[in-house]
């Protein structure tokens, strides 16, 4: 599993920058600046919201820091769309294409927005993901309308369910069996720890050695300000948690990933001083 590469936010800044407006905009979430609007006008109402659960004890309740309220989901999307590519083709008694795995691991692991595209309109757009969501217990997501798979909406309790359906095995707790296969979720797994290097920050912040993630950053045009999640697991001491941050209004995308692996660092701190 990857370690701590690439996570310092200059650093991934300046490699994300160059080429952020054609991801957003071929997202289907629309240009990355207003006419009219320049950062300088920009007014930041920056917010944060953390979830973290102790794998190493299912059972309990995330710890959540903040209203765990709906934000965009700009690119963390991504795990949700291959998680019910994946439920729909056991359901339907088949594996992936090998289109759809170029496909899935373009979209994870380099944050491939054309992938996404085809992906979304492959498993039925909002409502194909709305229905294995239910199946997965979210509850608070809402997908993106027509081809805006970048605005769909969820909260941290929401990720860290989604994160629960991916990363928690059977027998771990009182849940039943999970609705992915094991082979389902592996392969999620491993796509989440072959992020590019230029895109390994966030959640990793937490991590002591190991870790698997999906990052989020989106330039809202009616505002200038950014939208900055980050999803996945890390292992912190001698535990691995599962970790949900996400935030919008941040006036950058250097200072929201430096809010955001800020948060992450405090929440899973928290969350080992509680055992």
């Amino acid at each position: 599993m990857p370690g701590r590469r690439g996570r310092r936010a200059g650093f991934c800044a300046v490699l994300l920058t160059g080429f952020v407006t054609s991801l957003v905009t071929a997202g289907g979430v629309g240009p990355a600046a207003a006419a009219g609007t320049t950062p300088a006008t920009a007014r930041s109402a920056a917010r944060v919201t953390t979830a973290v659960l102790d794998l190493d004890h299912p059972d309990r309740k995330p710890q959540v820091r903040g209203s765990d309220v709906p934000y965009d989901t700009a690119s963390i999307i991504k795990v949700d769309i291959l998680a019910t590519l994946l439920l729909q083709a056991q359901d339907a008694g088949h594996g992936l294409t090998q289109q759809e795995r170029t496909q899935a691991e373009a979209m994870i692991e380099r944050s491939d927005n054309d992938a996404a595209n085809a992906l979304w309109r492959r498993i039925g757009l909002a409502p194909g993901l709305e229905a294995v969501n239910k199946r997965l217990g979210l509850s608070s997501t809402v997908g993106g309308t027509g081809g805006r798979w970048g605005l769909t909406r969820t909260t941290v309790t929401d990720q860290i369910r989604l994160l629960r359906a991916v990363f928690a095995d059977a027998g771990t707790s009182s849940a039943s069996e999970p609705a992915l296969t094991t082979a389902s979720r592996t392969y999620i797994r491993t796509l989440m720890t072959r992020i590019a290097a230029g895109q390994s920050w966030g959640v990793s912040a937490a991590s002591d050695s190991g870790w698997a993630l999906k990052n989020g950053w989106l330039q809202r045009s009616t505002t200038d300000l950014w939208d900055i999640n980050s999803v996945g697991r890390v292992t912190s001491g001698t535990h691995h948690y599962l970790v949900a941050v996400l935030s919008d209004g941040n006036t950058s995308m250097t200072g929201g990933i430096a809010t955001v692996e800020h948060a992450a660092r405090t929440a899973v701190t928290a969350a080992r001083a509680a055992g």
